[in-house]
């Protein structure tokens, strides 16, 4: 199976799942009344390193926040290592905030 991502609000946060079970996740706080999301911690299960799989969350969880028009605070190191590599979703990060994490 493909690896699959969902939000899982109750917990505030975006879950990672492959036929062997949830892989990982990517923690997140709303703010602003939900037009801002924080990022602020990711794991991956060590029994699923090297896989790939902490880039595949971080883009699906991106686009969603994209999807709903929303704005990304990337506290997590994780989430702002991935947009520092992936020029194109640094616009989700507000222009006045964006030195704040090296943008």
């Amino acid at each position: 199976m493909e690896p699959q991502v969902r939000d899982n609000t109750e917990q505030s946060r975006f879950e990672i799942s492959t036929d062997a079970g949830q892989a990982g996740f990517a923690e997140y706080q709303l703010r602003d009344g939900g037009s801002t999301v924080a990022f602020v911690h990711t794991v991956i299960d060590p029994a699923f390193e090297g896989q790939g799989l902490g880039g595949k969350l971080a883009r699906a969880a991106l686009d969603a926040v994209r999807e709903r028009g929303a704005s990304v605070l990337p506290y997590c190191p994780f989430i702002r290592g991935w947009i520092a590599k992936h020029p194109e979703y640094v616009d989700l990060v507000p222009a006045d905030k964006r030195g704040k994490f090296d943008l």
